[in-house]
């Protein structure tokens, strides 16, 4: 009769169970890379803009449309401006060089010498 359980047999399946427990064991005890960062609050003074010397230029061809809008803003960093010539109208991009701003009131909706009621600016920097 041949024995099922020899001791043979018995180290191979203990060794194989072992084996299988360190890996088990190894893959739970992996650790993971985890790169420096930074985070923190802050708080800083928001401060508004000061529109002067503001031009409306008329489209030669019919003065009632509103071909532009110019002015000087200060402080003269803002880098992004736009512009509403009416309340709920359309924004118009505009360009900064050093404070002096020009908005063109062409594109998109065309701007409107009786449309325009009311100038708002957003700035930002």
């Amino acid at each position: 009769m041949k024995r099922f359980h020899s001791p043979r047999r018995r180290t191979i399946v203990v060794a194989l169970l072992a084996l299988a427990v360190a890996s088990g064991v190894y893959a739970f005890a992996a650790t993971n890379t985890v790169p420096g960062s930074t985070a923190g609050a802050g708080s800083g003074t928001i401060s508004g803009y000061t529109v002067s010397n503001i031009q409306y230029t008329l489209n030669s061809t019919n003065p009632a449309n509103l071909d532009a809008v110019g002015f000087t803003i200060a402080p003269a960093a803002a880098s992004t401006v736009k512009i509403q010539v009416a309340p709920a109208g359309a924004w118009y991009n505009c360009t900064n060089a050093a404070g002096t701003v020009s908005c063109n009131t062409t594109v998109g909706t065309q701007a409107t010498a009786a449309g325009a009621t009311q100038l708002t600016v957003v700035a930002a920097q």
